[in-house]
């Protein structure tokens, strides 16, 4: 017989958790009436070890007390196959939180470099999976769920892009689209695809801590016009503007675009 002491040492596990699995009657070890110490035999160690074995791949305290009433072989593999199942989705999700993560990396990297200069970018293919008539439309945001690639179908901003269409005598209509970005190897594509070899990119940023709130929209359009002038190419009256990251300064929030004008 052994003191629940020399089992959490055995086992290398804390009192507290030998506790907690007695008290989900995961062992039931035997306990003395006069000093109500418990002791453990070498089958409680064993209920014990068994424990942390199904603990170890993660199954829950209530599938080890289904399996303690008593289960069959095929009853543990169908439990462990549903368990596989939740993990694979699991490890998808996580995939996918680290290949956004690792994209706002790079976006910080882009504003780093880029902000307020202009270079010559190809706008990589971009699918269109619906619209919203604009950022502001929260009772459309429904088509916003249902065509975003996050697996939780939270509202994010990052997949509308803003298209603005001018001439020569300024802004003549806006659109948000919404968006994914099409990858070289990509078999399940089902919408329009909008994609220009030759834009001029450049990073603003926008947001009531640096405009106070104001509308920039004419200000930027005709940057874009002088420098494309002093570049001497021809724009083709389209602007897509895509939200790269948002951040605070004093309580107000400063908003990094990324823009692509397409060129001829």
């Amino acid at each position: 017989m052994y003191t629940i002491g020399q089992v959490a040492k055995f086992l290398g596990i804390s009192r507290d958790t030998i506790k907690f699995y007695e008290e989900k009657g995961l062992v039931k070890p035997q306990q003395n009436k006069g000093n109500g110490y418990r002791s453990y035999t070498h089958f409680d160690i064993y209920d014990l070890t068994t424990v942390n074995f199904y603990r170890e791949i993660d199954l829950e305290i209530k599938i080890i007390q289904e399996l303690r009433r008593g289960k069959s072989i095929e009853g543990i593999r169908s439990l462990l196959e549903e368990k596989e199942q939740g993990m694979l989705e699991e490890i998808a999700y996580k995939k996918r939180q680290l290949k956004k993560l690792q994209r706002v990396k790079e976006d910080c990297e882009k504003i780093k470099q880029c902000l307020g200069t202009y270079s010559i970018k190809e706008m990589k293919p971009l699918e269109i999976m619906g619209e919203i008539d604009h950022y502001t439309a929260y009772d459309e945001y429904d088509i916003l769920k249902e065509n975003t690639d996050n697996f939780k179908k939270a509202v994010v901003l990052t997949s509308l892009r803003r298209v603005i269409r001018f001439n020569d005598e300024g802004i003549l209509e806006e659109q948000f689209i919404i968006t994914r970005k099409v990858e070289d190897d990509d078999k399940a594509i089902a919408g329009e695809i909008r994609a220009y070899p030759k834009c001029l990119y450049t990073i603003i940023e926008d947001g009531r801590w640096s405009t106070g709130g104001k509308n920039t929209d004419d200000q930027v359009e005709a940057s874009m016009r002088k420098v494309a002038e002093e570049m001497g190419y021809e724009l083709l009256g389209l602007v897509y503007i895509n939200l790269l990251l948002v951040t605070y300064e004093e309580g107000l929030e400063r908003i990094f675009l990324e823009m692509y004008v397409p060129i001829k």
